[in-house]
């Protein structure tokens, strides 16, 4: 357990509560009970070594509780006491009095000296008291009138244990027929039937946590058993529903995939309970009714009360109510047993989670994905209605979704042992790295998951007393076993390892003491030479995509710069970016950190920007903007950047022994960001300059565009990306082998693998034939820029222009029945250049040309085809459809009709082969 963690937002409680306290000493012969917590307003006061909370406290409506593990502690811990009824106090009357229990008589003695105390038979709300001090067991037969006098701002001290409980009552549900948990339960605490060691605790300045904490509750047999019952299967059919993340203590998977995805889920809260079923359809579908019947008995416990479904759930209700229950069509009502409705309306999220929490079964239905896809800019895991709801429950819905099934359902005595459960693995998993105690195989294999819901759960509420705990968990766990040092020469090839990376990461940008968590994240982090107050000046007139503006500084790992932005682009959708390589990893063996790029939006003119990994700083244009001004860092690193125009020779001989390790070349149409090494020797950036601008305008020329594009294409290299040796997009991406490449222009062989990424970039859907030509066309523009800008004839610009090469791939072709689904990469190619070494590059500048104003294109590969064989025949004068057929291409009547009037090209090249 660390003293040093992230703060919570209980602390001043806690504080409060510990006053003058140095330590607790709880050895004797009182034997406390493990106290469980789930509200998110709840929090520990003492924790054993074995991460088990033994003392806690929590706020409820407009009052407060303080829960101690043992009834005893009530008399042997005086000064705790004392603290506790200060707090409990505070904000009422002076006058109100410390009403306490005839069973706890001892305790009054000990308080009567310091408050005013009344001792009372039974509790009663109308005797004056502010703070009510009881056992567990004396509550019995009063729980709701003492829920409403905490509710409604009273406070109660209340100290017992159900261990002995439990063992007398073994068919009996702890959670919910304890007496002293029909009461505390409300406020997120409960007192379990597991027993916890007693020792002689420190009190630590923050409130104590530990990954040993993160356990289950219980084990759920009983409740699965029931809800399970006579259901041996879920059919999904065709069903697509949201992922749940599991991550409540007293929360279990219901419905669960093969590879442990949950889609059906229940949990308690408070005093009573919630089923999850993530996608409303689902309430409909008769062949869940079985499970619906059991479910909502469940929810029930009993009561038999009344079942109301919400108004736009018409559907549901027409089934609901063939089930032998009362059932309603109306909205939340104090008075219901049961309430069924959406994940979707915000309007009563708190009265919905406080009729749960008083007793009340909640049957909930809905889907996060589609919200998180039209709402990409905010935090679904916080801000989509479903989970402000389920959040407090330990139920997240993501935005990942699970496709039609038919699923098993789980062995509700293995269910625990053998499903996937956030809390269950992270508790393992922090055993496995701080103790090495060994993962079982099926844990082996959850840690991929474990560790995207990890970024996941690091997401949440930041005042969510749960993800304070968790937050600390991961702040022991990498402190304790510490981050990979992922590079080249170390690569992360171990599930456990890839765990400790992402967490480390993810744990970075969430935790408020970064400087402090740095050293055990980053282990070699040189200092570099900085300057300040680097003014950047901005000028920009972007088309209809996001534009990067480079500022030519740099910030080292866990760097921290603040950005000063001129007021009439604040609010207007721009970012300040730190990191250039924005492929996101997901390879089994990586060479660097999955994601490395953060982004910060700019909500106003100061803000601070950082990142784990370091990175170029540059600002984010949004599309269709036009702006100018200035904008300052406050602190960089000076990169090595030269801008054509802009940055003299004289200024580049300084420029190139910049310290940052990443470099900017900005040219005419294209920037190329390099490892800093390659261009140390450099001494004619203009050259290189005029070599690129020589390309780019070529790559114009043939895509019948203008010179200047509407936004420069980007090259970044990086120690490892998400496909081959280099990729299209913005930005174009390559291996930090091909840096040298990139910079050095007499390097002709070079070129052709940049340039095809070029030509990617320049590929249009509505003349690309899908499954064909995607490798192929992009070529185009590899040999153009080889045999206009490099002077390379054809046949040496790849060895698939060898003339040798070139007829043996056409032959094959041929002779194996020119079968359409084989026409794609140098056999497509080999189309296209026979069309050029008749017509000539104009024909194919006429053809793109003619495409930059038509409308109405065939979505289909049939469609376009035909379109692309009258397209270039009106663009040559000739009738090409003889040719295009000879190719194996699927020409309709109608397209030899519309060109029968051109003469037809007879002695094409394929004309030969019969």
């Amino acid at each position: 357990m660390s003293s040093s963690q992230p703060t919570s937002p209980q602390v001043k409680e806690y504080v409060s509560l510990m006053r003058g306290l140095k330590q607790l000493d709880l050895t004797g012969p009182s034997v406390p009970c493990n106290l469980i917590l789930t509200g998110d307003l709840a929090f520990p006061l003492a924790m054993n070594s074995q991460g088990k909370v033994l003392m806690a406290a929590s706020l409820y409506g407009s009052g407060r509780i303080v829960v101690f593990g043992h009834e005893g502690y009530l008399s042997t811990q005086p000064n705790l006491v004392e603290n506790a009824i200060n707090w409990l106090k505070e904000g009422k009357s002076p006058d109100a009095a410390v009403g306490v229990h005839k069973d706890a008589k001892n305790v009054e003695e000990n308080l009567k000296s310091r408050f005013k105390t009344k001792l009372m038979n039974d509790f009663s709300s109308d005797q004056g008291v502010g703070v009510y001090v009881t056992d567990a067991y004396s509550v019995a037969g009063h729980e709701k009138n003492i829920v409403a006098f905490m509710k409604s701002g009273g406070g109660l001290l209340i100290g017992g244990q159900a261990w002995h409980w439990s063992s007398q009552n073994p068919k009996e549900n702890t959670l919910l027929q304890f007496a002293g948990n029909r009461v505390s339960g409300v406020a997120g605490i409960y007192f379990s039937k597991h027993k916890a060691g007693a020792e002689c605790l420190p009190v630590y300045p923050q409130i104590p946590a530990s990954w040993m904490s993160t356990v289950i509750g219980q084990d759920f047999e009983d409740d699965l058993e029931f809800l399970l019952h006579g259901i041996s299967e879920f059919n999904l059919k065709d069903g697509v529903v949201s992922e749940v993340m599991i991550h409540g203590s007293l929360a279990f998977p219901i419905g669960i995939t093969q590879d442990q995805r949950c889609f059906l889920a229940g949990a308690y809260y408070g005093q009573g309970r919630v089923v999850l079923v993530s996608h409303e359809g689902l309430f409909k579908w008769e062949n869940f009714a079985p499970f619906w019947i059991n479910a909502l008995h469940w929810l029930d416990e009993g009561r038999q009360g009344v079942v109301g479904v919400s108004p736009d759930l018409s559907q549901a209700f027409e089934l609901f109510k063939t089930f032998d229950m009362k059932c309603e069509k109306t909205n939340l009502r104090k008075d219901l047993s049961v309430f069924v409705c959406t994940a979707y309306k915000g309007d009563n999220i708190e009265e919905l989670q406080q009729f749960v929490a008083e007793g009340g079964g909640l049957l909930i239905g809905g889907h996060a994905w589609h919200w998180a896809q039209t709402h990409k800019a905010q935090n679904y895991i916080t801000e989509f209605t479903g989970n402000k709801i389920l959040n407090k429950m330990g139920m997240t819905l993501l935005e990942y979704y699970v496709s039609g099934g038919c699923y098993k359902t789980p062995v509700p005595s293995q269910a625990i042992k053998d499903t996937y459960h956030f809390r269950h693995l992270l508790h393992k998993f922090g055993g496995h790295v701080t103790k090495g105690e060994k993962l079982a195989d099926h844990e082996e294999e959850w840690l991929t998951k474990l560790s995207r819901d990890c970024t996941a759960i690091l997401r949440l509420d930041e005042n969510n007393s749960n993800y304070h705990q968790i937050l600390c968990s991961f702040t022991e766990i990498i402190k304790t076993a510490g981050m990979p040092q992922v590079c080249k020469s170390c690569p992360v090839k171990t599930e456990r390892d890839r765990v400790l990376l992402e967490v480390g990461a993810q744990l970075y940008k969430a935790c408020p003491h970064r400087d402090e968590l740095l050293p055990y994240l980053i282990k070699d982090n040189p200092l570099l030479p900085v300057v300040y107050n680097h003014r950047i000046s901005v000028n920009v007139d972007t088309a209809d995509k996001e534009e990067w503006v480079s500022t030519g500084l740099y910030l080292s790992p866990g760097m921290k710069t603040y950005m000063s932005i001129p007021a009439d682009i604040v609010d207007k959708g721009w970012k300040v970016q730190i990191g250039c390589q924005t492929d996101k990893l997901g390879h089994k063996e990586l060479k660097r950190a999955s994601c490395v790029c953060e982004r910060f939006p700019v909500t106003s003119e100061m803000i601070q920007v950082y990142n784990l990994w370091g990175g170029l700083i540059y600002l984010v244009a949004p599309p269709n903007t036009k702006a100018s001004g200035q904008v300052t860092a406050q602190v960089g690193v000076p990169v090595p950047y030269y801008k054509s125009g802009v940055t003299s020779l004289s200024e580049w001989q300084l420029l190139r022994t910049a310290p940052s390790p990443w470099a900017e070349l900005e040219f005419e149409n294209i920037i190329l960001t390099v490892p800093s090494d390659v261009v140390r020797n450099m001494e004619r950036p203009d050259l290189l300059a005029a070599h690129w601008d020589r390309i780019m305008r070529a790559v114009a020329d043939l895509a019948v565009i203008p010179h200047k594009f509407k936004r420069k294409e980007r090259f970044v290299t990086d120690v490892q990306i998400t496909n081959g040796w280099m990729h299209c997009g913005y930005p174009l991406m390559a291996h930090t082998g091909a840096a040298e490449g990139l910079v050095k222009y007499e390097d002709v062989k070079a070129m052709w693998g940049f340039i095809h990424e070029l030509g990617h970039n320049q590929q249009r859907s509505c003349w690309e034939f899908s499954g064909h030509t995607t490798e192929c066309t992009c070529n185009l523009w590899s040999l153009y820029v080889h045999e206009t800008v490099l002077g390379t004839p054809r046949e040496q610009c790849h060895s698939s222009m060898k003339p040798e090469n070139r007829r043996a791939c056409l032959e094959k072709y041929v002779n194996e029945g020119r079968q359409l689904k084989q026409w794609s990469v140098f056999v497509a190619l080999e189309t296209y250049v026979q069309l050029i070494e008749k017509f000539g590059w104009d024909s194919i500048k006429k053809v793109f040309g003619a495409y930059h104003t038509m409308e109405n294109v065939p979505k289909d590969n049939k469609g376009k085809m035909n379109l692309y064989a009258v397209t270039f025949s009106e663009a040559v004068k000739m009738d090409l459809t003889g040719f295009f057929k000879a190719w194996g291409w699927p020409i309709e009547s109608d397209t030899e009709k519309k060109v029968s009037n051109l003469p037809a090209w007879n002695d094409h090249p394929m004309a030969k082969y019969k």
